[in-house]
């Protein structure tokens, strides 16, 4: 399998300064292990090789560096210093191996896809942090009486902590170790030091949450019956510093990934060395965009209050006033929601981005769906292709051009010439004016290439005189310069000057090209035809296309564009990356879907017990029902709205530190993109938003026909919900 002249033999020609070279035969044979080193003692110049093929199924990302440091000693160093001593190979010993650029590369994917995979890790870890700081929160209010009791008859802040974080622990430490047991169960392969460590944090923060909770709200004593409001509520100087504080973090991350991107924070390129500060920016900013939301949210509520006041209907002043009314503590649903919807938007984004950036790359491989074109010596397409094509199933436009490589350029001012020429195009403007706006390859304006008259085939003369206004890459701008410049071609001799300057265009994406208007050209036959279309039929369009070359003659090619999308194959990496962010995605809307039914769980009890009397007082059950659902609809929409605003901000000031090529495509991919900058993607915003409103008024619908099947009797006989 290795040895391709294992099975035929193959004349090679040697390296020589005599002509002509001499060539020899090159062949090879399988020999018994005992008769291979009578090869030693011939009269010839045996040489002796050792193929060793690494075992890649033991290998894993933890021994790169490693595997790196023995390849380089291999190759260069004490390793190679060993193998030529002359009890093992001798002095003359050389070790080649192609595994350094594997592992190279390697590295360098995961070096720029690391610090992208930890913003989404870092995401879903703050989410389920604030959700359980959440969840201890809940169940400190619900206690609040009992706790409060407790301190009154001269329980100790410590003894009431201990007992609490006794009671959670029962319940917190089994749980993470059946956690951490299923994660080592669904994830064999990874680390076991990180998962303890990443467990560990989770069970003393479920652990301690409720204590620290109780602790710093039973410090001193609170008066009975004190109101809460979020409206009334005055912030204290300390949650104003430490507020001015994230701020500050939160700007110095988004700077520091502005300026330097995801990359490492000592610019080595190592691959572990990723900027946490640089990686939890979206984290900071949704933080930063919460605590803001909470500071403004009671200005609507107080404007809006006296308006529904002079309304004939209550249930639109209750609604606000109940709103109003909440506890100055609902800052962490709202945390939990902003951070959820930026981590989904910012998820849902990178992997729009990561498409969108493969279909570029489609683009530029093929410049529309397909590309036909003939193979041959005289490449000019048979009459009526074209036509043949248009009729086909699917086939939206048909573009013809003539496409001729290696056109040379004249010498510059130094009297350099290309060697290699460039790619000249003549097409027909208008036409390729909307295949340009339609593949977004170098959108320009058709009259920019206007007809200067005196094309097509002529018998002697020159058209060496006419100047043909030209679209060029920047490269052949750069050359031809401003002034008329001679071009001689296959297609006639004349003057080119440059009218436009465009990186791509549909006939040589990715590469140098001259464009000029066809009409002008002394041979004008197309080349090349490019096809677009919303439902091309490829199959269908390959037979017609074959047909028709197999009546004319000529050997015709296809290119599509789908084929060219299905080659960008995900690496492991790519797909782990991938599917972290979808696995980012559908965290985050767990973590908001818990974090908003404990927000209606927690003022539950007391909503239907507001519902029961004011049934006694006349409140019909359809105006139960828009009481519970406008009253949760302020935060409800605050988050909504302020969410999908915060994931559009954030992606807005981190998208030029973040490059989605490496997770788009490998290294040895033959298309090359300028770069592939993340971009806000609507339905990742908008998806998320429009699921919390639908889930809270899911949540006051269901309250409220769970209050009217009870009844009111139990929730009156219960007195105050306090």
């Amino acid at each position: 399998a290795v040895e391709p002249t294992l099975g035929s033999p193959a004349l090679v020609t040697k390296p020589s300064r005599e002509l002509p070279p001499p060539r020899y035969w090159r062949a090879s044979l399988l020999l018994a292990p005992d008769a291979a080193p009578a090869l030693l003692g011939t009269t010839g110049e045996p040489q002796v090789y050792w193929r060793i093929a690494p075992d890649a199924g033991a290998l894993t990302a933890r021994d790169a560096p490693q595997l790196a440091s023995r390849i380089a000693s291999l190759e260069n160093g004490p390793e190679l210093t060993r193998l030529r001593a002359p009890a093992v190979v001798g002095p003359s010993a050389v070790v080649a191996t192609g595994l350094d650029e594997i592992v190279a590369a390697h590295r360098s994917m995961r070096s720029a896809i690391a610090p992208v995979v930890t913003v989404a890790a870092l995401g879903i870890g703050a989410v389920a942090a604030v959700v359980l700081v959440m969840a201890g929160s809940l169940l400190a209010v619900r206690r609040q009486a009992e706790l409060a009791l407790l301190r009154s008859r001269g329980g100790s802040l410590r003894a009431i902590g201990g007992r609490l974080l006794a009671e959670t622990a029962v319940i917190a430490v089994p749980a993470t170790a059946v956690g951490l047991l299923l994660a080592v169960l669904t994830v064999p392969e990874a680390r076991l030091l990180p998962a303890v460590a990443a467990a560990g944090c989770a069970g003393l923060l479920a652990c301690a949450a409720l204590p620290v909770r109780a602790v710093v709200r039973h410090r001193r004593p609170r008066p009975h019956g004190g109101r809460e409001d979020l409206v009334r509520a005055r912030p204290s100087r300390r949650r104003t510093i430490a507020e001015l504080t994230l701020l500050a973090l939160a700007i110095g991350a988004v700077l520091a990934l502005r300026r330097r991107g995801t990359g490492g924070s000592a610019g080595s390129g190592a691959v572990d060395d990723v900027d946490y500060l640089v990686s939890s920016a979206p984290i900071l900013v949704g933080l930063i965009a919460a605590l803001v939301l909470v500071r403004l949210y009671p200005l609507p509520l107080r404007f809006a209050g006296r308006p529904a006041g002079r309304l004939r209907g209550a249930v639109g002043f209750l609604s606000l006033a109940r709103a109003g009314r909440a506890s100055s503590s609902g800052a962490l649903p709202l945390l939990a929601l902003l951070i959820a919807l930026t981590t989904a938007a910012f998820g849902g984004s990178v992997l729009a981005g990561i498409d969108g950036a493969r279909e570029r790359a489609a683009v530029l491989a093929t410049g529309a769906d397909a590309r036909i074109s003939v193979v041959g010596s005289s490449p000019v397409l048979p009459d009526g292709l074209a036509a043949a094509v248009r009729g086909g199933a699917g086939v939206g436009e048909v573009t013809a051009i003539r496409v001729e490589y290696g056109v040379p350029l004249p010498s510059d001012a130094k009297g350099f010439r290309t060697a290699l020429g460039v790619t000249m195009i003549g097409v027909e403007p208008k036409a390729y004016a909307r295949l340009a706006r339609q593949t977004g390859l170098g959108e320009f304006p058709a009259d920019a290439l206007k007809s200067v008259g005196g094309g097509g085939v002529r018998d002697g003369g020159s058209d060496a005189g006419r100047v043909l206004p030209a679209i060029a890459s920047p490269a052949v701008a750069e050359r031809l310069g401003d002034q008329p410049r001679d071009i001689q071609s296959a297609a006639g001799d004349f003057k080119v000057r440059v009218a436009e300057i465009r990186a791509n265009t549909p006939g040589a994406p990715g590469g140098d090209y001259l464009l000029v208007n066809a009409a002008d050209l002394t041979q004008r036959a197309p080349t090349t035809l490019l096809v677009t279309g919303g439902g091309l039929d490829g199959d269908a369009l390959r037979r017609a296309v074959a047909d028709f070359g197999a009546e004319s003659g000529d050997e015709l090619t296809v290119k599509l564009r789908s084929d060219e999308r299905k080659a960008f194959v995900n690496t492991p990496m790519q797909e782990g990356a991938e599917r972290i962010y979808a696995a980012a995605i559908a965290a985050g809307a767990g973590y908001a879907l818990l974090a908003l039914l404990l927000s209606l769980s927690q003022t539950a009890p007391e909503r239907l017990t507001l519902l029961a009397r004011l049934r006694t007082m006349g409140l019909t059950r359809r105006q139960g029902r828009q009481l519970l659902g406008l009253e949760v609809l302020p935060q409800a929409l605050l988050a909504a709205v302020g969410g999908a605003f915060v994931g559009w901000a954030t992606i807005v000031l981190l998208a030029p530190g973040v490059d989605l090529v490496r997770l788009a495509l490998t290294a040895t991919s033959d298309v090359t993109l300028d770069g592939a900058p993340l971009r806000a993607d609507p339905w990742s915003l908008v998806l998320p938003a429009v699921g919390v409103l639908a889930l809270a008024a899911a949540v006051s619908v269901v309250q409220a026909w769970w209050a009217g099947r009870q009844g009111s009797i139990n929730e009156l006989r219960a007195g105050d919900s306090r």
